[in-house]
């Protein structure tokens, strides 16, 4: 026997207040909803993506006590997040006392202060569930605090005297030394770690500050009081950023910042420019022989600055050629059409304080190592010698319009990305930047890919370094008979390993090499 559907209220009450919110819809949507579905994905059209990035201005705050701090409220949890960039890095360290900066931006946060012993400090922090944690190293400096904004008064008593008098307990220096030690001891057990710090002296010169390397007799130099005297010069408001954002009144932070940096104990000092001359090495294949399954492969080229007038040309010519993923042409070569490298690619991020390099990259079986190579440097010709098609360069546009928000998804990265751009000098150069990126990008031609390739995919400067089993990768695959060395011109230096404690190249053919 059939049963009769008899509707609840409730349904009868839903239903009509769907129909309801249907008939109170503007005619444009109620239409738009009533248009018939189109029979295929691609037939679906949508409005152009349009985003406006917050401006910064409406957030930042210039202390009167010296740094500058980019203030956002967030209600959504009662938790409060501040973050201190400082001007503070490795170009400042003496020469001999490699090193320094690891250990004081590591235990300044970890070692005690003034009141407290490192022991008490942890215990504390732990208590009120805070993150306290520090850093320095390259060209900046940080410390961070997260904690509940009902302990904002205490935290912040804490974060002034970490700041101000940090103790530098001497056993925590002793054991971060033989932490750091122990990690020397492997610098050449793992190829990427090789790949990474021989690249480097190559893209931008052995003696470039930025490559300067901590040895045995460098970490057994420094002492406490070289770490005191790091903090005190260098720690001064006047050397400040600051990111806030959390769960706070506004007027309120801005009045606890004034006097978390009122009558700074030390006056300090204002840190020299940051050198950026680099001098990437002459073009060439580099190889350092390492027993590995595979071989690693950085392709280099010299770089720009991020203000070049064409850098935001270059990310879509980088974006099309190997920066854009699955769709860019390196990852089709060499992943999806030969097999050839699980992960390949390419970069060219634009300097900050000196012209960052130019860099394709993969991993491959020592065997196809040179063919591999020669794709890359192939699709390099191929963008610097055709237009690239359209639909390329309108994906490669849309990718990064349509990422854009990503910066700005919470309240911290807002304040994170403009207190960087404030501390970097681009706010000072460029304070609507960020108003101006989506016009720039879309901006870009064909030709101006076009042109930038030619320009800096530069071939006759190619510098070609590769961490592997050197016999195999020169023997090359029987079935691609191309030469390595013949991608730079036929010049070929094999490069030794270095001792992991002292950081002074080993005698070629050791046997220190991994075999």
């Amino acid at each position: 026997m059939m049963k009769t559907f008899i509707p609840s209220r409730d349904s009868i009450l839903l239903a009509a207040g769907l129909a309801a919110a249907m008939l109170s819809q503007p005619p444009g949507l109620t239409s738009a909803l009533a248009a018939p579905i189109p029979a295929r994905p691609e037939k679906l059209t949508f409005p152009p993506f349009e985003f406006q990035p917050p401006q910064p201005q409406q957030y930042r705050v210039p202390l009167r006590s010296g740094p500058v701090a980019y203030i956002v409220p967030d209600r959504e949890l009662p938790l409060v997040n501040i973050v201190i960039y400082i001007r503070a890095g490795d170009w400042l360290v003496p020469a001999g006392k490699e090193g320094l900066t690891d250990l004081c931006g590591f235990l300044l946060t970890r070692a005690g202060t003034a009141s407290r012993s490192a022991q008490d400090l942890e215990e504390r922090l732990a208590f009120l569930a805070a993150q306290l944690n520090s850093s320095i190293g390259g060209s900046e400096g940080s410390v961070s605090l997260n904690l509940l904004s009902k302990d904002l008064d205490e935290g912040l008593a804490i974060l002034r005297e970490v700041l101000t008098e940090p103790r530098f307990q001497q056993d925590r220096i002793d054991l971060h030394k033989q932490r750091l030690l122990q990690t020397m001891k492997q610098r050449n057990d793992d190829s990427a770690n090789i790949e990474r710090r021989e690249a480097n002296f190559l893209a931008y010169g052995e003696n470039f500050w930025n490559n300067r390397q901590s040895t045995a007799a460098s970490m057994e130099a420094i002492t406490r009081e070289d770490l005191l005297n790091f903090q005190r010069k260098w720690f001064t408001p006047a050397n400040f950023v600051l990111a806030v954002s959390g769960d706070f009144d506004r007027d309120t932070m801005v009045q606890k910042l004034e006097r978390l940096f009122a009558n700074w104990p030390q006056q300090g000092e204002r840190p020299p420019a940051i050198p950026n001359t680099v001098q990437m090495a002459s073009p060439g294949t580099y190889l350092v022989d390492k027993d590995v399954n595979q071989g690693r492969v950085a392709i280099m080229l010299p770089g720009v600055m991020r203000e070049h007038p064409d850098y935001f040309a270059i990310m879509m010519m980088n974006d099309i050629l190997g920066g854009g993923g699955f769709t860019s042409r390196i990852v089709n070569r060499v992943r999806s059409d030969e097999g050839l490298a699980y992960s390949a690619g390419s970069s060219f991020p634009g300097g900050i304080h000196y012209p960052y390099a130019f860099r394709a990259g993969f991993q491959s079986k020592s065997r196809t190592v040179a063919f591999a190579a020669s794709i890359v440097v192939e699709e390099m010709k191929r963008i610097a010698s055709e237009l690239v098609t359209t639909e390329e360069l309108e994906d490669a546009k849309r990718g990064f319009i349509e990422r854009l928000p990503r910066s700005f998804a919470t309240k911290a990265q807002v304040a994170g990305v403009f207190a960087n751009d404030e501390f970097t000098g681009r706010f000072a150069r460029e304070p609507d930047y960020w108003q101006t990126v989506v016009p720039r990008i879309r901006a870009v031609t064909r030709e101006d890919v076009l042109r930038v390739a030619r320009q800096y995919l530069n071939l006759d400067r190619l510098v070609i370094f590769v961490v592997g089993q050197k016999d195999e990768i020169l023997l090359g695959h029987p079935n691609h008979p191309v030469k390595l060395a013949d991608l730079t011109g036929g010049k070929f230096t094999e490069l030794p390993l270095r001792d992991p404690l002292t950081m002074n190249p080993l005698p070629l053919g050791s046997g220190t090499s991994g075999r």
